[in-house]
C-alpha cells in the first residue's frame, strides 16, 4: 500500500528539517562521543553512562528515521497561494462560533505541525474535516468524543503572499 502524502506548510517543513539537522549534526555526535568515552572506562554491564547513552542513541536514531520518512513524503502547500479565499482550505485561519457564542480560532495545518493549544489543528482532524470547503456564515456539525457540536464560520483568513 502506498504511503499517503504528508501535506505540510513551508514553515512546518522547515521546522522538520531544522529538527533533523539538529539531531544529526549536534545531538548525535555529542552522544557518540560520550558513549565512546564510557566504553573506554571498562566493564559496560554496570556502566550507567554507557547504558543510558546507548538507549538515548537508539531514541535519536528512531526519531531521525521518523523525520526522514515524514520529509520524504512531504508535499509543501503554501497557504498564501490558495486561489479561493472565500472557502476553508489547507492553511486557512478560521474563526468559528458555537451555539453558546464561544469563539475559537484555528488554523488548518499538516499533521506534523499540529498543536491544538496554539490553535493549529491537523487538516485530518474531525473539526478540520467538517470545516473544509465552508464559507463565511456556513454552519457545520462536528462529531466529537463529547458529542455533536455545531460551529458557524465567522471569518476566514489566509496569509499574505
Amino acid at each position: 500500500m502506498a504511503e499517503q502524502p504528508n501535506y505540510i506548510t513551508p514553515a512546518g517543513l522547515a521546522a522538520l528539517r531544522a529538527r533533523y539537522d539538529h539531531l544529526l549534526g549536534d545531538e548525535r555526535p555529542k552522544l557518540v562521543e560520550v558513549i565512546s568515552w564510557a566504553a573506554g572506562n571498562g566493564d559496560r554491564s554496570e556502566n550507567g553512562d554507557y547504558i543510558y547513552g546507548r538507549k538515548k542513541l537508539r531514541e535519536i536514531d528512531r526519531e531521525l528515521r521518523h523525520l526522514s520518512k515524514r520529509m520524504k513524503l512531504a508535499v509543501p502547500v503554501d497557504p498564501a497561494a490558495q486561489t479561493d479565499h472565500a472557502r476553508v482550505r489547507f492553511g486557512a485561519t478560521v474563526t468559528i462560533v458555537d451555539e453558546d457564542d464561544n469563539s475559537r480560532t484555528v488554523t488548518l495545518v499538516g499533521e506534523d505541525e499540529a498543536d491544538a493549544g496554539a490553535g493549529r489543528i491537523s487538516w485530518r482532524s474531525p473539526l478540520a474535516f467538517a470545516l473544509k470547503g465552508a464559507a463565511v456564515g456556513d454552519v457545520r456539525r462536528v462529531t466529537l468524543p463529547a458529542g455533536e457540536k455545531e460551529w458557524e464560520v465567522e471569518t476566514i483568513r489566509y496569509p499574505a503572499a
